[in-house]
């Protein structure tokens, strides 16, 4: 396997790649601030798959084993899934908790007026007074593997909100459920990853006989789901049954923000949402 690699785009973004783990980054502020925590964003990023690598046994044993880690990103995926007493092991908070890591590696090293770190859709920020963040929510993946964007949501210095995460079926992780996508806002990257991932197996019809699952092994031999029967297929559904599965997703969203573990969230199933209402708004 290659190295670590990076590149700063023509816009300013930088792109940090190695293995499986692909992000994309940027920093707003002075030159030089922006300079220095782009060096500490590479700096950062060199150990991190190694880091995994070695705590990978551990990472993918359920909750109720208690995994026991030392690095500092597994223990922020260990953090994140801790609360939740659905079956979740720390890997459903992987890619935010990595994205979190580099965003506090740039912020310790430099002053910035704003900052984000997106590991495929589950992005870390860093906002200060009076500055905004504007994110497209995924909904749509009917039309191949890139998803269309059927929303936008302004994030401010205000709310309070450090990560924001998409899971769904056809993401890059197996889901127990059917949902399109589940788009979370929440106070850190790794918590808003394994919260949509968690409202994401809960949009679900429990024995729906059009409903096609395999054992999750049967697709990835390593699969820290093991034998758990993983979506692969799901019917054109009827309205009824959409919004019945729409329905338990909302109620598993709705506990997590009355437990204080996500502020907002959307669900999305054939062609339709539904919206865990906060004071922003999700546009289409």
């Amino acid at each position: 396997m290659d190295g670590p690699a990076h590149q700063v785009l023509a816009d300013g973004r930088l792109h940090l790649q190695h293995g499986p783990i692909d992000l994309v980054l940027r920093a707003y502020g002075v030159d030089a601030a922006v300079a220095e925590a782009h060096h500490a964003a590479i700096a950062r990023f060199a150990t991190v798959l190694g880091e995994l690598v070695g705590e990978l046994p551990e990472l993918r044993k359920g909750m109720s084993e208690h995994p026991r880690v030392d690095g500092r990103i597994a223990s922020r995926m260990v953090a994140a899934c801790r609360p939740h007493k659905a079956f979740v092991t720390p890997m459903a908070a992987v890619a935010g908790a990595v994205s979190d890591e580099i965003l506090a590696a740039m912020c310790e090293a430099a002053p910035l007026d704003k900052a984000f770190v997106n590991d495929g859709g589950d992005i870390a920020l860093h906002l200060t007074e009076g500055e905004t963040l504007a994110v497209g929510v995924a909904a749509d993946f009917s039309r191949g593997p890139v998803p269309a964007m059927n929303g936008r949501v302004t994030l401010r210095y205000e709310d309070g909100i450090g990560g924001i995460a998409t899971s769904g079926r056809q993401g890059r992780s197996f889901s127990l459920g059917l949902a399109d996508s589940v788009t979370v806002l929440a106070r850190d990257a790794a918590g808003a990853d394994a919260a949509a991932t968690l409202i994401a197996n809960a949009v679900d019809l429990p024995g729906h006989p059009g409903v096609r699952r395999v054992p999750a092994t049967d697709l990835d031999p390593d699969s820290d789901l093991g034998s758990r029967l993983v979506t692969v297929a799901v019917p054109v559904l009827s309205g009824r049954e959409i919004d019945d599965a729409l329905a338990a997703g909302l109620q598993r969203a709705s506990s997590m923000r009355a437990a204080g573990l996500i502020r907002s969230a959307a669900l999305m199933l054939q062609g339709r949402s539904v919206i865990l209402e906060d004071r922003r708004e999700i546009r289409p």
